[in-house]
């Protein structure tokens, strides 16, 4: 989760910011996030950042479709329309197998899709560091650090300070969001 508000500090390189953060974090900051032009793992595992809740609820949909799949084709074969032909059995499990597994797969992948959009708190097509001069650099050339004013430590003077001891190119509060 992105925090709002609060300070960012601009940087110059990629070793600027994995070692802000890592300073940051000695201090004692927790509600740090960073925006790169490219993949920075090593901010991530510095950052702590937690392992992701949606798997259990993933697990669920999948259970949730093989019951749904496996259950209307019983319904359908045993119970609405039982049709005993050529000595076959009323409930052929082998013959229910592929389609129980298929709607096992789309049930999980849908949970998988809507718990992603749901956590992430997607569509989010606006946030109050995009009004930041010169953010939109982020994806291009310049490294970025948010700091929010949810952290137990913020103090904008102080933070501003941390920051530009740790070689920001320049530190600028966050505008804060308007209610609409």
């Amino acid at each position: 989760m992105s925090p709002r508000g609060g300070l960012v500090a601009e940087l110059e390189s990629a070793d600027a910011l994995e070692a802000a953060v890592s300073e940051l974090q000695a201090l004692g900051y927790r509600s740090v996030e960073t925006y790169a032009p490219l993949d920075l793992p090593g901010t991530e595992t510095s950052r702590r950042v937690p392992r992701s809740r949606l798997g259990p609820f993933v697990f669920g949909g999948g259970v949730a479709g093989a019951v749904l799949g496996y259950g209307i084709q019983w319904y359908a074969d045993v119970r609405a329309f039982p049709v005993a032909v050529g000595g076959r059995p009323l409930h052929p499990v082998p013959a229910f197998i592929p389609a129980t597994f298929e709607t096992t797969v789309l049930c999980a992948a849908l949970t998988a899709f809507v718990g992603v959009l749901v956590a992430l708190r997607l569509p989010a097509l606006w946030h109050p560091v995009f009004e930041v001069d010169g953010f939109e650099r982020a994806s291009t050339d310049r490294f970025w650090l948010q700091v929010g004013r949810d952290d137990p430590l913020f103090d904008r003077e102080r933070t501003t300070a941390d920051l530009a001891s740790m070689g920001a190119v320049r530190v600028v509060p966050v505008p804060e969001e308007q209610a609409t």
